[in-house]
């Protein structure tokens, strides 16, 4: 009994065998052809391969078509050519049927993606004593892979052998329109001066320069000495008439309060705080009064940036006038300094004072006492009047020099 079971499994295996043998080495019955191709008499494997290079030499590479060009991708493909030659009959003229498969789609994709697709590009400013520099900005591009890839795959079933890349715009951040928005003209002033004394034009000028590109970022605060520095002839500045001691005298740095006092205009202007500043002990004729800024080694002028955005600041001296003007992103407010005068004393005759020719030595100065005011206006109404400062300059007695003989002739008839 174990003997015919052994030798039902032997002729079982081996009639398995013949027929393995049979379809996988058998040849293709004469006469067939595949698309042309003649393959009737060969073996199954190289009909196969026979047939496959022609497929794969006439099969079109798969176009994605991008805005820069076309791109090529060469692809593979399935068939059904084992079983149609195994089941060809003689003579018999067939077709395969391909199906065309791309096994690295999604990284090559990935890739073509990438390259198609750049970052946005933000609008860029700079500034510098000269003003402000705009940068355009420039939009990004963006590949949509997902949608790529749902296209590929149903051009692949569907037996399409191209689709279009789909890109999309990406925005830039920070516009140029951003950016000028935040540079705005916020306030300006203006002070004019005697541009023939040379020394003094030259010092409000010195000043002006070294302010004039300044930034003050928000919650900072812009020191006027630390910005113009010391009033030396080392640091620049040459000698013209200062105030001190309640009187003119020459001094170097003469002339440089004008551009304190026509920055601090400037800054109150644009609703900036200003946080420290003093008034001169006499009045002075470019700004009303309890409006001027002195400024010395003991003295600063301090302007404080209560905006959420950096504040900007140019400034301009020349032709007898030295100007002052704040840019940033404005508040939709005005603001407004209103000057009261409280009182006026006026000086007590002049003093008379021999010498060798007839001039003026001093000149006399009414004593004011002064009052300044900030009004904030949101459109016509008025929001806020607070008070800035209360000051009060000194009466100068002038002084004038005669010469001998009409200092006698004076005495004379005075008697």
């Amino acid at each position: 009994m174990k003997k015919l079971i052994v030798l039902h499994t032997a002729l079982f295996l081996l009639g398995s065998a013949i027929f393995l043998g049979g379809w996988t080495f058998g040849r293709v019955k004469k006469g067939v052809t595949v698309d042309g191709v003649a393959v009737g008499g060969l073996a199954f494997s190289a009909a196969e391969d026979a047939v496959r290079e022609q497929i794969a030499a006439a099969l079109p590479p798969f176009i994605v078509h991008t805005e820069e060009g076309d791109e090529l991708f060469e692809t593979g493909f399935s068939d059904d050519l084992a079983d149609l030659l195994r089941h060809a009959k003689k003579n018999e003229e067939l077709h395969a049927h391909v199906r065309r498969e791309w096994a690295d789609a999604e990284e090559e994709l990935a890739a073509l993606c990438a390259r198609h697709s750049f970052a946005a590009k933000d609008a860029e400013m700079t500034f510098s004593a000269r003003g402000f520099a705009y940068e355009r900005e420039r939009a990004g591009r963006a590949c949509d892979f997902c949608k790529l890839m749902d296209d590929v795959t149903a051009a692949l079933r569907e037996g399409r052998d191209e689709v279009t890349l789909s890109v999309f715009p990406v925005a830039a951040e920070v516009t140029e329109r951003d950016l000028r928005a935040r540079t705005q003209a916020l306030a300006s002033y203006t002070t004019y001066f005697d541009s023939g004394n040379s020394p003094r034009a030259h010092n409000i000028a010195l000043a002006a320069s070294r302010l004039s590109g300044s930034v003050i970022l928000p919650e900072e605060t812009l020191s006027f000495n630390g910005a113009v520095g010391k009033r030396t002839r080392e640091n620049g500045f040459e000698e013209a008439n200062i105030i001190s001691g309640g009187e003119f005298v020459p001094g170097v740095g003469g002339g440089v309060c004008q551009a304190s006092t026509t920055l601090m205009n400037a800054a109150l202007l644009s609703g900036l705080r200003v946080t420290e500043s003093r008034p001169h002990s006499l009045t002075v004729g470019y700004v009303p009064y309890s409006r001027d800024a002195m400024v010395s080694e003991s003295s600063d002028l301090k302007i404080f940036n209560p905006y959420d955005v950096p504040v900007y600041l140019l400034g301009l001296a020349g032709g007898g006038r030295v100007k002052f003007t704040f840019y940033g992103l404005p508040d939709g407010k005005t603001y407004k300094v209103e000057s009261v005068t409280l009182l006026v004393a006026d000086p007590p005759a002049e003093k008379i004072v021999e010498g060798d020719e007839d001039k003026v030595l001093r000149a006399p100065r009414q004593g004011v006492a002064s009052e300044s005011y900030l009004l904030v206006y949101q459109g016509e109404t008025l929001l806020s009047r607070t008070l800035f400062r209360r000051d009060t300059y000194a009466v100068v007695q002038g002084i004038r020099q005669v010469k001998k003989e009409e200092a006698e002739e004076r005495e004379q008839s005075e008697n």
